[in-house]
């Protein structure tokens, strides 16, 4: 069963009825994220979801870790490049009181002085640490050669300058303006009654100051730029995007089924061909990234220094070979059998389904269809799978970067 309501602020709920379990995942999901960030902002939203655990004028940082941990909750939130979501999965007949405290957090931080010098070493520290790991690194730095220096770009930590330097104002100052209510969507999934989750949504978030709200522009381009970073590391890292389709597009589900053939498992070509036959990488893959206007399919792998060009090679081989050749009839229904199973498998996890159904409405406006989304993977055909690969690898339009104790850059 789902319901949905626009609360009397503005902000939407959306409610995933799954009776015969006993959890529930309740999301907080906000329309925002390093794509919309200025220069100036960047990395603003990813720690002001730091800041938003950090206290209310009624419980410390403490006491709302304190008071999750007693009722068995788990907590967390995450930052992307357009959404940020604040999450909690409790035991059903704990739902009310998880929410609440979900609720304290997201609407009432306070961000106290010394609270945001400490957690600024902290995300000094993460960011400290994505330099520090390789592949991380390595995929910062091909969004960057994807999109340039703005909007898809960006990496979500943001520089250390920049959040060195933030203040609470203009921590206050972005919240005001991008956690406005018609940008937010609540979002439960599990066994929870959808009369109770409408009834605690409208207490918390009901009463939200009604303001204007104007969704920002995004800053959308694409590049074709190759960036190296020089490390003295035991592995050399490189990935390849290409564009893709944005998330509405009539070729989605096609764009899925493409890359579970290229990269998206063990029985994929670049799994057997680079890592099985050749041996050239213990991890090789690719998945696709969609957004509003844009997409990007990229392929990763990671390899010996000393064979970098040569998987490098044996990376662009498989591609040119599947554009050239396309695929086989076992191959494709395959690939589709697995987006199925997907589907299903996702419709069985609470916080899989929160998501799905958070972000759909948040991103469109509608309620996602589950049996639709099944009716299109199986209306999907070969000559539906080959045409989305005839259309997909333009080799001038590729971007790249590379990571490891190399000279310089792969070259493909």
């Amino acid at each position: 069963m789902i319901t949905t309501k626009t609360l009397k602020s503005g902000a939407r709920l959306i409610v995933k009825q799954m009776e015969g379990l006993f959890s529930v995942t309740t999301g907080i999901l906000v329309g925002t994220g390093a794509a919309f960030e200025t220069d100036a902002e960047d990395g603003i939203s990813h720690f002001i979801e730091h800041m938003q655990f950090k206290g209310t004028p009624t419980r410390t940082a403490f006491a709302l870790s304190d008071a999750f941990d007693a009722l068995g909750a788990q907590v967390n939130a995450f930052t992307g490049k357009d959404l940020t979501c604040y999450y909690v999965k409790s035991t059903s007949d704990h739902a009310a009181e998880a929410f609440a405290l979900l609720s304290d957090l997201f609407l009432n931080a306070v961000f106290p002085e010394e609270e945001m010098k400490r957690e600024k070493g902290v995300v000094l520290e993460e960011i400290n640490m994505d330099e520090d790991s390789p592949e991380d690194l390595c995929l910062d730095l091909l969004a960057r050669a994807s999109f340039g220096n703005e909007g898809y770009g960006r990496n979500i930590l943001g520089p250390a300058k920049n959040v060195s330097s933030f203040t609470r104002e203009q921590l206050f100052a972005y919240k005001k303006e991008r956690y406005a209510p018609q940008n937010i969507v609540i979002a439960f999934a599990g066994n929870i009654d959808p009369a109770l989750a409408e009834e605690i949504a409208e207490k918390q978030f009901g009463d939200l100051a009604a303001q204007p709200f104007v969704q920002r522009k995004k800053q959308v381009r694409r590049a074709c730029g190759r960036e190296f970073r020089k490390k003295e590391i035991e592995q050399a890292h490189f990935a390849l995007s290409f564009p893709c389709v944005p998330r509405e597009h009539p070729d989605f589900q096609a764009v899925q089924v493409m890359n579970t053939i290229l990269g998206g498992g063990m029985s994929s070509r670049l799994f057997k061909k680079v890592r099985e036959e050749l041996g050239l990488a213990y991890s090789v893959y690719s998945y696709p990234s969609h957004y509003a206007e844009t997409g990007l399919l990229t392929v990763y792998a990671g390899v010996n220094p000393q064979k970098a060009q040569q998987a490098a090679d044996a990376v662009a081989d498989v591609i040119r070979t599947l554009s050239r050749e396309g695929i086989t009839e076992e191959e494709f229904l395959r690939g589709r059998e697995q987006m199925k199973a997907g589907a299903v498998f996702s419709q069985e996890n609470t916080s899989a389904q929160m998501l799905r159904y958070g972000k759909q409405l948040l991103y469109t406006g509608e309620v996602y269809d589950f049996e639709k989304n099944m009716r299109e993977i199986s209306a999907l055909t070969r000559d539906d799978v080959m045409r989305v690969i005839g259309e997909s690898f333009d080799f001038s339009r590729l971007a790249s970067a590379t990571v490891g104790n190399l000279k310089g850059a792969v070259e493909v």
